[in-house]
Formats: structure tokens, C-alpha cells, sequence
């Protein structure tokens, strides 16, 4: 992020309308996050976070849950600031580092000064308290000083992080060129945000872009870059503005306006825009690892299955071996010796372990039966029959398991496809609520973005599905397997018609007739839309199958979205979505 020095500067220079205000609630919502409420002719609130990717400090009109018990930081701000009156807010050149004066009232009713100390430093951002001899109350993170540059920690003093790079404003436009032009790097951006104090490479780049200048150190280019950005300096920051920059923001420069708290409020649009980003792509994440993970069990159990399969496919042959041991047990004595003179009948002697008879299923071609010698011929014959039996009734159960199994299989990878398809934290809810109360999942303990258990089910989670037009007609298309059986089973009427790709996973669509008869083009249509919400979308003649809903049944106890139906007609289609939803 490009929250830098001169951004700070800039939202400071906005925070001023605080100064003379009255501090009547503070919060600590997370470990890294503190709200000041404030009073002083409007109620604002000032949010401060200190993590690694979002560290800031702007006014906020966004709303966190509080937890039960407040953290002793919070006791400990409550306690001293609580009825406080601020008197100044500021910064030192454009260190990112944010001083909050309060007007406060000792034990001994004695009016003094408190100090919070906002450092915004990535990773190291923190949040420390002072009294008026600038020692530490107390501080969001705490640490010794012992291998460190400096130590935060109650009772001892204060001091800030050192650094060795220039200050912006200790530089004459004569020393910022030479300083850069003299120096080891080959971009002004790469240059300026290692040399000075404050100044992102961010913020370089989009003043660069805003001026029209190449990267290439220069001359010229520091030349109109030092006045930039001394202008940007020049009134407190009165007539720059914090805008968009490619993915990020930078602060830019406009005398034609003077905004009030528009920095402010557009950091805290950004902010909370990127951190519900963050929310659904960690939600999403923690569902996906769930199905992965259960998918490769399933995955696991069908190759054991399958293994099961395929070894007791040898059953015929175990029973062949048996009947021929038994056919030929007159032949041999309880030795394994021959009872007739025939030397050609069997091939045995006291080290080998086999027998080699004529297979009367194999036109009386000679076969090789592995035997124990130990035992007698009807034992051999007896085991043979044991494992016919064994593999018999594996194939049996296997048979039974390798469709359960694929069914779990077929269903899981909906649950995927439904999540692919996933575009707000309510669908992510959907999808997390069938998982939950799925007996697959039972015992795996899912993570959500609230740490819960289950997330709380919305009234209207079924009734969240995809509508459009088409020739006239509603068309509605489900997002999950709940809201396809919801379509399909509760909503539709028995006479209109149900679409979905064959044999692909999809969505179900539901084309509402009221007892008019569609035209071709219009189930053409809609197939194209069954089409496109299918993992199929990127393909083309794609087979989509349609019905009327009265032909569709739900088994029971089958899965969320699985059905079977007849009498259905089958359309080849190119995906699209170029239709009127809402």
C-alpha cells in the first residue's frame, strides 16, 4: 500500500476539524485495530489499524463488532483518555509517525497533557501511550529493547525509529537533484522512495505518470518533480486530494478544489472495499481447502475400491483351479505321488509348489496350479473355492461402494462448481451452510470468516438465485444445490420447463411458462444459458438436456441438486449470458 508520509500528511491536515474535541468512546475491535469515538459539533470516529497490509489512521463510518471482554490496552486508554479534549494533532516532516495531544486531568485533578503515538511502519506499525514527561502508559505491541535500536515498554522513555534517509524539506531543489542524480540507482522512483523520508515509490510513479515524465533519472524530470511535490507540501496538503492509482492510490495534486474529510472518507472506502476483498477470497479459500481435502479422500477411497475390483476379477480363474484339483484328486496319492504310471501326468518333486493339469474349460490345454505341499489336493481345492467365494462377494459390496462413492464424488465436485461460481460472502454463506450440514464434513472443523461454527442461515438464502428475460419470459437460474432443488421442486410450476447440461455439472435453470407453449428460439436460449452456468462455459456445442418439471423426481435421501428425469430432448449450444438479468 502507498500509505506513505505525504498521505499521512494529508489526512492529518483533515484530521484538524478533531482538534477541540471531546473523546467519548474507544474501542479495540482487533488486535490490530482502535476506534476514538469523538464529539466536537458531530460525533466522528477515528479508526487507527496497525497490520502489516492495511496500517492507517483516518476517520471511518464503518462499523466492527466489539468483543465481549475489552483487551487491557483499551482498559488502559479508556481510563486516561475517557472526557479528554484534543489539542493537537501533527506530524514531524513526513516521518510516518502520527502524534494525538489530549487534555487531561490527573489523580490530583491537575490539568496535563497525554500523548498517542501512531507509528505507521508496515509490520511494525504500533500504537503507544505517553504522559506528559514522554515516558510509556502502555502500547498496543510491546518489546524490549535488547537487540533492537529502541524498546517499548511501560516506564521507560519514548524514543522514535531511527532513520538515515534525507527529509523532504531539509532539501533545496538543488540538493534533491544532485542527492538523486548522484546516487546508485537508475529510476526516479526506485531513488527518491530510498532516499527521503515519507515518499513511497507509489506516490513517485503516479506523479511521474500525472506530470507526464519518464522514470529515467533526469534532470529536467527531478526538476518538475521537486516542484510537484513541494506544491503538494505548500498549505498543509489544502489542495491535493487522494485518488486512485492503477490498483492502489497515491495523493495528487488539484488547486481547483478544497475538499473538507474527502481523503479520509475515501481511505475508508478503500479500505473497507479491500479488506471485504480479503475476507471472501480467505472465506473462499478455507471452503475450497474443505471440498480439496474431502475430494481427495473420495478420490482415494474410489482407487482403493477400484484396486479391490480388479484383484478379485481373478475369482473365475480360483474356481477353474478348484474344480480341475478336485476333478484330478483320484490321481494322486496323499504324497503328491502319482497313482497311475503315466510320468507325464504330473510334474512334482519335493521343491516345487506347483501342479500342471489339463484344463477341460481350455480345450485340454496344460495349466499350472500353485499348491501348498503341506496339505492335502482337497485342501488346495478347498482354499481355491474360499477365495472364488471372498472375491464373489467383494465384487458384491465393491460394486454397492463404487456408486455411493461416485455419487460423493459427483456431489463434492458440485459443491466446487457451485463455489467457483461464487461472488458475495452470502453465496460463500450458501455454500458453507450445505456444507455444514452435510454427514461428508461431520469431522472436519470449518473455518470461517467469522471463526464460527455454522454461519447463521439468511431467510432469504434460497431466494437469492440469478432472474433474467428472455422473449418476454422469467428465467431463473440456481447458484448452489439448495437453490437448484428450491427451483426446481418449490418454486417451479409442474409445466415448466427445466434445463441443465448433460452429464456436466451446472446449474439448474427453470423457464416459467404460464401455460405458454415457448418457441424453439427461446428453449434455444435458455439451453445457451444452462450452458453458461456449467463448468462447460468455456466450450462450445455444448449438450444441455431439457424437460418439463413434472418429469423431474428427486430420489430420496439423494444429495442437495442431484435428480433423475425422462422424456427429456437434447440441444447442442454455444454458453451465453447476454441476456437481461436482475
Amino acid at each position: 500500500m502507498s500509505f506513505d508520509g505525504i498521505t499521512l500528511k494529508k489526512v492529518v491536515s483533515e484530521l484538524q476539524v478533531l482538534v477541540n474535541g471531546k473523546v467519548n468512546h474507544i474501542y479495540i475491535p482487533t488486535s490490530n485495530n482502535i476506534v476514538i469515538g469523538i464529539y466536537n459539533g458531530a460525533n466522528y470516529a477515528l479508526n487507527i489499524d496497525t497490520s502489516a497490509s492495511n496500517y492507517r489512521i483516518n476517520l471511518t463510518t464503518q462499523t466492527k463488532q466489539n468483543p465481549l471482554v475489552a483487551p487491557n490496552f483499551c482498559m488502559i486508554l479508556r481510563k486516561y483518555l475517557i472526557n479528554s479534549k484534543i489539542s493537537k494533532i501533527y506530524i514531524n516532516g513526513l516521518e510516518r509517525i502520527c502524534y494525538i495531544n489530549f487534555e487531561c486531568f490527573n489523580e490530583m485533578n491537575d490539568k496535563v497533557t497525554r500523548t498517542l503515538v501512531i507509528e505507521l511502519m508496515g509490520k511494525y506499525s504500533n500504537v503507544a501511550l505517553l504522559n506528559d514527561q514522554d515516558i510509556v502508559i502502555d502500547a498496543l505491541k510491546k518489546f524490549d529493547g535488547e537487540g533492537l535500536s529502541r524498546s517499548i515498554m511501560p516506564a521507560r522513555k519514548y524514543s522514535i525509529p531511527s532513520s538515515n534517509k534525507k527529509e523532504f524539506d531539509d532539501l533545496l531543489k538543488e540538493d534533491f537533484i544532485n542527492l538523486i542524480m548522484s546516487s546508485e540507482y537508475k529510476n526516479i522512483s526506485v531513488a527518491v522512495s530510498n532516499l527521503i523520508n515519507g515518499i513511497s515509490k507509489q506516490f513517485i510513479l503516479s506523479s511521474l505518470e500525472y506530470l507526464k515524465l519518464s522514470d529515467t533519472i533526469s534532470k529536467s524530470s527531478l526538476n518538475d518533480l521537486y516542484e510537484y511535490i513541494t506544491l503538494i507540501l505548500k498549505d498543509n496538503c489544502s489542495y491535493s486530494y487522494i485518488g486512485n492509482f492503477k490498483d492502489n492510490y497515491s495523493v495528487y495534486l488539484n488547486k481547483e478544489i478544497s475538499g473538507n474529510l474527502e481523503s479520509n472518507f475515501f481511505l475508508d472506502d478503500f479500505y473497507a472495499q479491500k479488506t471485504e476483498n480479503e475476507e471472501y477470497i480467505s472465506y473462499r479459500n478455507s471452503l475450497l481447502k474443505v471440498l480439496n481435502g474431502t475430494l481427495d479422500k473420495i478420490v482415494k477411497k474410489l482407487e482403493n475400491i477400484n484396486d479391490k475390483i480388479s484383484k478379485a476379477q481373478d475369482m473365475d480363474t480360483y474356481k477353474c483351479f478348484g474344480e480341475l484339483l478336485i476333478a484330478n484328486i483320484y490321481k494322486f496319492t496323499d504324497d503328491y505321488k502319482t497313482a497311475n504310471s503315466n510320468p507325464n501326468l504330473i510334474l512334482i518333486t519335493d521343491n516345487t509348489k506347483f501342479v500342471e493339469l489339463e484344463n477341460f474349460y481350455d480345450n485340454n490345454n496344460l495349466v499350472k496350479i500353485e499348491i501348498d505341499p503341506k496339505i492335502s489336493i482337497s485342501k488346495n481345492a478347498e482354499k481355491y473355492f474360499k477365495k472364488y467365494n471372498k472375491a464373489k462377494n467383494t465384487l458384491e459390496i465393491t460394486d454397492i461402494q463404487k456408486k455411493e462413492t461416485k455419487k460423493e464424488l459427483s456431489y463434492i465436485e458440485s459443491l466446487v462448481y457451485s463455489l467457483d461460481n461464487c461472488k458475495t460472502m452470502q453465496d460463500l454463506d450458501d455454500v458453507y451452510n450445505e456444507i455444514s450440514e452435510n454427514i461428508l464434513f461431520s469431522s472436519i472443523n470449518l473455518k470461517t470468516k467469522s471463526n464460527k461454527n455454522k454461519v447463521k442461515e439468511n431467510d432469504n438464502s434460497l431466494n437469492n438465485f440469478m432472474k433474467f428475460k428472455i422473449d418476454d419470459f422469467d428465467v431463473f437460474v440456481g447458484k448452489n444445490n439448495k437453490q437448484n432443488d428450491y427451483l426446481t421442486f418449490k418454486l417451479a410450476n409442474p409445466n415448466d420447463y427445466w434445463f441443465h447440461t448433460k452429464d456436466i455439472h451446472g446449474s439448474h435453470v427453470i423457464l416459467k411458462c404460464s401455460g405458454i407453449t415457448p418457441k424453439l428460439e427461446t428453449i434455444t436460449k435458455c439451453a445457451e444459458l444452462a450452458a453458461y452456468y456449467s463448468k462447460a462455459k468455456f466450450s462450445s456445442h455444448v449438450p444441455v438436456d431439457y424437460t418439463l418439471v413434472k418429469n423431474i423426481k428427486k430420489p430420496n435421501g439423494s444429495a442437495p441438486g442431484f435428480v433423475i428425469y425422462t422424456t427429456n430432448k437434447t440441444v447442442f449450444v454455444n454458453p451465453n449470458s447476454g441476456f437481461i438479468g436482475n
